[in-house]
């Protein structure tokens, strides 16, 4: 996901909803930031941003870039994470060599509300590809709002994750109860193994008699065989109309001629599936 002169277009954010004199201060310890390339004023100018920059009630987003805007718009981003971010960017674009470990380590020294910012908004730094060990470090945290970050509306763990990480990640959604839907790319990072560890964890909350999010099959479905099948047969057999859908569209999907005929065996939903007026973004209606 590549967006266009982001620095730029950060900057008329910044010039449309913050104070001339609020700006200012943020300008002139960017300047000095990079003259001196300061890492001990990096660090907290980006702290102290929102004690210096008036957090309006709405945000005006009158960009050129229609990308940029709409990926704003999904992370509900507010004056404070713009100015942060356009922050983190112009360092880097001025002296990536100096900066790029400064900025990765962040991750060690933010607040929760610092470290929401970064991981949202990875995708915007040039060669965010850099930071991918702190992304998958960000993982590890049991505070829904971080791992959200990253995990959540977030493009960067499909662009740049392996397979183990992305399933690291897709499995503790799943464990911390987080909304499986917020999760982009899901279909494109499927992969046999997450498929297994889905099985696994399945049968783990069903003999614990513990129920399974239904969203969670999603990427089960390029990879049904003999051994998936019977859980979609027990979710064909749910009484549960959430979790019989899930298994016709898993099965519908399916390339495996088995998955075919047990749709076929259960044909509640093949008709609105063949419509197109049930797929995995009407799940619910």
């Amino acid at each position: 996901m590549a967006f266009k002169e982001v620095s730029e277009q950060l900057l008329t954010l910044l010039e449309i909803n913050v104070q001339q004199e609020e700006r200012t201060w943020l300008l002139s310890k960017l300047d000095q930031i990079i003259k001196e390339r300061s890492t001990r004023d990096l660090y907290l100018t980006y702290s102290l941003v929102p004690s210096k920059i008036t957090k309006a009630s709405s945000l005006s987003l009158q960009i050129s870039d229609e990308d940029l805007k709409a990926y704003l718009e999904l992370q509900h981003a507010h004056i404070h994470q713009i100015a942060r971010i356009y922050l983190l960017v112009r360092v880097l674009e001025e002296n990536a060599e100096f900066f790029t470990p400064k900025v990765a380590n962040i991750i060690q020294v933010a607040d929760t509300g610092e470290l929401e910012t970064f991981l949202k908004f990875l995708v915007l730094l040039p060669n965010p590809e850099e930071y991918q060990h702190q992304a998958v470090e960000a993982l590890r945290t049991n505070i829904a709002t971080v791992f959200n970050a990253i995990a959540m509306h977030n493009p960067y763990p499909a662009l740049y994750f392996n397979d183990q990480q992305w399933n690291q990640m897709y499995l503790k959604a799943a464990f911390m109860q987080q909304d499986l839907r917020g999760m982009l790319s899901v279909d494109k990072r499927a992969n046999k193994d997450l498929a297994r560890i889905i099985s696994d964890y399945a049968h783990e909350r069903w003999a614990a008699s513990r129920a399974v999010d239904p969203y969670f099959w999603r990427p089960v479905a390029p990879f049904l065989e003999e051994g998936l099948l019977p859980d979609m047969e027990r979710l064909m057999q749910s009484d549960n109309v959430l979790e019989r859908k899930v298994a016709s569209l898993c099965c519908a999907s399916s390339n495996w001629e088995q998955a075919k005929e047990l749709l076929q065996k259960y044909p509640e939903f093949v008709a609105q599936i063949n419509s197109g007026e049930l797929d995995w973004d009407n799940l619910e209606e």
